[in-house]
């Protein structure tokens, strides 16, 4: 609470406050929420939205009370972030009114899409009630935010139901501050609102009889199967040109849920959570196995928004002998961005979907669906879009604003507003023309929404990224940021950490300070300066990038390093290009080297047998990750050596002795476990630093980056994960963006004069 300090708040004869309350409190119910509140207090006033969030006015004796209970009875989506208090001469009001919303330069934000809640539901069932199965039911409680508004303030000549106009029960609804649906933009029922081009029925019998459909959503469109019929996910996998990329499972409840996947009660939180996100949870294999071949976990979400419950609902009453499981995964041609458009929809999904199901309101910004698990206990991203976007991160301080423009995988971008950071939804790899056009589009709406025209620009050190070329088309001063130093900064940045700490970047690739290739650092960060005090021991990386989808490589590479080539024939006996690979590297070809952790997993999955190609990114570590029951660490399998940490000899121990399946995949990830937190700690006693930052996409391995956390905390050290971005390149852009802050602040001369910073 701002400005509390200087106002006596208790009850007062007559007492006027004008309360500037800031977050996430437009399109919530706050509005109708203190003015019930207000009249329930016998006081008078005001309350409206403007461009700063919500703005009242009270005035009574117990005008005082009416922040304490603002603050404890708030609507479930509202976020308060500070509430500044000003007394104001009485005025002699005799009544509390709702105003119309002001505008101008926006500093307030929109509240993130949230899952149909309880009362829609009842309603969606109803017979008595006008919403009686309108897939569009909302209030302000629930339903479409962020994916529907085109500008601020919150309002609905602002978003995509600016073309539907009310009929009198929506308006009468709508007007009532009595109603949860008061200034619900959303808004709509089946006399005046959307509708969906084909009866649920319809659909559903659709996916009774095995066929796919395209459905038109929230963010945009899903393809549905049955997650039970290996003939429609073949053919989906085939259509969808992903063969093995593991898919997502919808349905309707938790119980439901629970018949697919052992649900720990963390787990259990975020999937009942307003976001409803899909959640990777522990498979009992009641649906395909095609669904997430090689894996243990699968992705599960219940249903979101009124559609899905209707189907779902729909397909209970065909097949109530079992529970309903569809297949839910993004509707895109293999790489693409998201389809929202239904025209594009048509185009682009007309060879892979039997039916498309489209409807008329339309979606302003598209937003995949969040992907998230529990890593040591707390809530971790794989992907942040749908239910968390626009949410900021808040960076503890003010500062320039700057837009970060990520990674050229994962690739998101970041925003800067005052203390405020702002990570877009999830854009994807930027490898074709669409979704070049969708960063674009996000650009483009993220600024718009949030009124701010950024002073700086932050980028990768890689100098071939298409999202470097984007950020330096923007003509703004340019901070360019080390991309394993990137993974470190969004640790520190969330966690608000400050001095210096010691950050273990762990993935796949990123472009080093020296031009070579990074993966596996140890870097000492404090503020606005860093070094690299170690890094896995490199190995070569036959190929290029081939080595990232031929995991064998890395296996003959690894063998070779250790002068240990001899064993690669009895690993591989019948794979031709391990001789010819092996004689190269003998004759002396000097391929490029990485440090990189994620490449010692492909390495360590080809000796394993796991794999030795794979068919999307990380497939060969998940998994190994997959086949781990007991870790446990072979004694001697890493040294350290002047800050450089070296798995050969586990690499070596697992090929000579051929160690398969779970053996494998318990030793190497228990002795991984070990080297890291030996080598981190080793630091940590020279330096006297004890805080751990855990970043990059192999913290996304639950067995590792739990288990490191718990040795790193028998050590005595603090271990930090993040858990409000992604590990891997989804949270690259807030690291630039928070650690371009700390760059100009001190060197701000220097990055205006060259337009560059490294």
């Amino acid at each position: 609470m701002t400005g509390a300090s200087a106002i006596r708040l208790e009850d007062q004869p007559v007492l006027r406050l004008r309360l500037r309350v800031r977050g996430c409190v437009q399109g919530v119910g706050f509005r109708p929420f203190a003015y019930q509140l207000a009249r329930k207090m016998q006081l008078s006033g005001f309350v409206l939205n403007d461009n700063a969030g919500v703005l009242i006015e009270v005035e009574g004796a117990s005008a005082g009370r009416f922040v304490e209970a603002m603050y404890g009875e708030a609507p479930p989506l509202a976020r308060i972030d500070a509430v500044d208090i000003i007394e104001l001469p009485a005025s002699g009001g005799e009544r509390f009114e709702i105003l119309e919303s002001r505008g101008g330069q926006a500093t307030t934000r929109i509240g993130a899409d949230a899952a149909t809640c309880e009362e829609c539901q009842r309603e969606l069932t109803d017979p008595e009630s006008r919403f009686f199965g309108y897939p569009f039911v909302n209030c302000t409680h629930c339903g479409p935010r962020f994916t529907i508004t085109r500008a601020l303030p919150y309002d609905r000549a602002q978003t995509s139901m600016a073309s539907f106009a009310m009929c009198p029960a929506c308006s009468a609804d709508y007007r009532d501050p009595d109603n949860r649906r008061f200034h619900a933009e959303p808004v709509a029922c089946p006399e005046c609102g959307p509708r969906l081009s084909h009866p649920i029925d319809v659909i559903a019998k659709a996916l009774c009889r095995g066929e796919i459909v395209a459905l038109k959503g929230i963010g945009g469109f899903h393809l549905l199967c049955d997650a039970r019929n290996d003939a429609s996910i073949a053919s989906l996998r085939q259509r969808k040109a992903r063969d093995q990329k593991p898919f997502a499972v919808m349905v309707r409840t938790l119980q439901a849920a629970r018949q697919l996947a052992e649900i720990s009660a963390e787990e259990a939180s975020l999937l009942e959570g307003p976001a409803h996100p899909v959640v990777l949870c522990d498979t009992r294999d009641a649906v395909s196995r095609l669904v997430a071949p090689g894996l243990r976990r699968v992705g599960i979400m219940l249903a979101y928004a009124p559609v899905h419950h209707l189907l779902l609902d729909a397909l209970a009453a065909m097949m109530p002998e079992r529970v309903q499981a569809l297949v839910a995964t993004s509707a895109n041609p293999g790489g693409e961005p998201l389809c929202a458009d239904n025209d594009d929809a048509e185009r682009r999904l007309a060879g892979i979907a039997d039916l498309i199901v489209i409807h008329n309101r339309d979606i302003a910004v598209r937003a995949d669906d969040s992907v998230m698990q529990v890593i040591d206990g707390a809530p971790s991203f794989l992907r942040r879009a749908r239910g968390f976007v626009p949410e900021p991160v808040d960076l503890g301080e003010d500062g320039p604003s700057v837009i970060a423009l990520g990674a050229d995988l994962k690739n998101t971008i970041c925003i800067t507003r005052g203390r405020e950071a702002f990570l877009s939804q999830h854009v994807g790899g930027l490898d074709n023309a669409e979704a070049i056009r969708f960063q674009r589009e996000t650009i483009a709406h993220l600024t718009s929404i949030l009124d701010v025209r950024p002073d700086y620009a932050a980028c990768d050190l890689h100098p071939d990224f298409r999202s470097v070329r984007t950020a330096e088309a923007l003509g703004l001063p340019l901070v360019r940021v080390q991309h394993q130093l990137a993974h470190i900064a969004a640790v520190t940045a969330e966690h608000h950490l400050s001095g210096p700490v010691i950050g273990l970047a762990l993935d796949g690739h990123g472009y080093g300070a020296d031009g070579g290739i990074w993966g596996g650092e140890r870097l000492v960060v404090d503020g606005h300066t860093w070094k690299r005090s170690g890094s896995l021991k490199d190995l070569a990386l036959p190929g290029g990038d081939k080595a990232a989808r031929e995991p064998w490589r890395m296996g003959v590479a690894a063998l070779h390093a250790a002068d240990r080539s001899d064993l690669g024939p009895l690993l591989w006996p019948e794979h031709q290009g391990v001789a010819r690979l092996t004689a190269m590297l003998d004759r002396g070809m000097q391929p490029p080297r990485t440090s990189s952790l994620g490449r010692l997993f492909d390495a360590a999955a080809a000796i394993s047998g796991v794999r030795l190609e794979q068919a999307y990114e990380g497939q060969a570590a998940m998994e190994l990750e997959a086949l781990v029951d007991a870790p446990k660490s072979f004694p001697g399998g890493f040294r350290i050596d002047d800050g450089v940490l070296d798995f050969r000899d586990l690499l070596i121990h697992m090929a000579e002795n051929q160690l398969a399946g779970c053996d494998a995949a318990n030793l190497f990830h228990g002795t991984l476990i070990a080297g890291l937190a030996a080598w981190a700690t080793a630091l940590a006693e020279a330096s006297g630093i004890d805080l751990i930052a855990l970043g990059g996409g192999c913290m996304m391995n639950r067995v590792l980056a739990g288990g490191l956390a718990q040795a790193l905390r028998a050590q005595g050290l603090k271990p930090v994960l993040p858990s409000k971005v992604p590990a891997n390149d989804g949270g690259i852009a807030l690291g630039q963006a928070a650690y371009a802050r700390q760059i100009i602040r001190y060197n701000a001369a220097e990055v205006e004069e060259n337009l560059t910073c490294a």
